[in-house]
């Protein structure tokens, strides 16, 4: 089996190749924007900004699965740019999409909390009407839809607050800037599941090895639309306040700062973004008997993971 997985560089592909796994279960070829990867590696180039070039990169490689981990993710700059983030969120998916329906391939990519309004006060279900408040979020619903019109046999997990040991997330901005300062002010109205990559790589594989365990029939009740995220929920306040302590204990910090909780109001951003980001994740479980633990094991993962790094 071929595996492609393209976003080799992000937060997500990165943390697939530095895993392993996914690499042990067929022949693995990682792809870049520019063809250069995180350790050196000169990759194969896959620019989602450019779905015209992705065919002929597809017909030369060949794979049996496409894993899709590249996205355009500037939430903000987004609403300035929203037909980039079309372009590299939608309609390059649906260009993988159709490919891999007529090459009878497979393909695994993600979405987010952001197509919903952040509206609810329960978990959302796979099935809640998708109503996304900004450019980023119409942009990875169009991403959605474009898989699923392709008729490809495809695995969209919509996933949420992600964040891993290395890249651009908030719990790594945290850790520099509780560094740095004594208090710090954080949103405490906002609330999801904090997810950490290597649980969306762990589920994934989880979700791959069913589908290649089960036969046609079992196949089609497995493909679609999954909540691949922690349980529990908190606010970005709480995210806050569980990396400074956990930190702490690790030796990572050298104190706790304090963190004052703030309201979306106090803190504008271009783009709004959902109040309420909790994902049902119950059928993932079920679908594939793959356990997703609270959100604080995945952060207690990933602290251990920095703190053998720093020593």
């Amino acid at each position: 089996m071929k595996i492609l997985l393209i976003g080799a560089n992000g937060q997500l592909g990165r943390s697939f190749i530095e895993d392993g796994n996914l690499a042990a279960r067929g022949e693995l070829v990682t792809a870049s924007r520019d063809g250069q990867r995180f350790d050196g590696a000169t990759i194969e180039i896959a620019d989602l900004a450019m779905p015209e070039s992705l065919p002929a990169l597809l017909d030369r490689l060949h794979p049996d699965v496409i894993v899709n981990a590249a996205a355009y993710t500037a939430v903000d700059r987004a609403e300035q740019e929203e037909s980039l983030a079309t372009r590299v969120n939608g309609e390059a998916v649906g260009v993988l999409g159709r490919w891999a329906a007529s090459h009878g391939a497979l393909v695994a990519h993600y979405s987010t909390d952001y197509v919903f309004d952040g509206a609810a006060n329960a978990p959302y279900p796979i099935d809640a009407p998708t109503a996304p408040l900004g450019a980023y979020g119409r942009s990875k619903l169009a991403g959605e839809q474009a898989l699923r019109d392709s008729g490809a046999a495809h695995f969209i997990f919509r996933t949420a607050w992600v964040y891993a040991p290395h890249g651009n997330n908030f719990m790594r901005t945290m850790l520099r800037v509780g560094a740095e300062r004594d208090e710090l002010r954080v949103v405490a109205d906002q609330i999801g599941a904090p997810t950490s990559t290597a649980l969306i790589v762990a589920g994934t594989l989880a979700a791959l090895d069913a589908w290649r365990a089960a036969d046609t029939a079992q196949r089609d009740a497995l493909i679609g639309t999954h909540h691949l995220v922690a349980s529990g929920h908190t606010s970005w306040h709480g995210f806050a306040a569980a990396i400074f302590d956990e930190a702490h204990a690790r030796g990572l910090l050298p104190r706790v700062p304090r963190v004052t909780a703030i309201t979306t109001a106090d803190y504008p951003t271009p783009a709004r973004r959902p109040a309420w980001s909790v994902l049902d994740n119950t059928g993932f479980q079920q679908r594939f008997g793959y356990a997703l633990p609270d959100w604080q094991a995945g952060l207690h993962g990933v602290l251990d993971a920095l703190t053998r790094q720093a020593h």
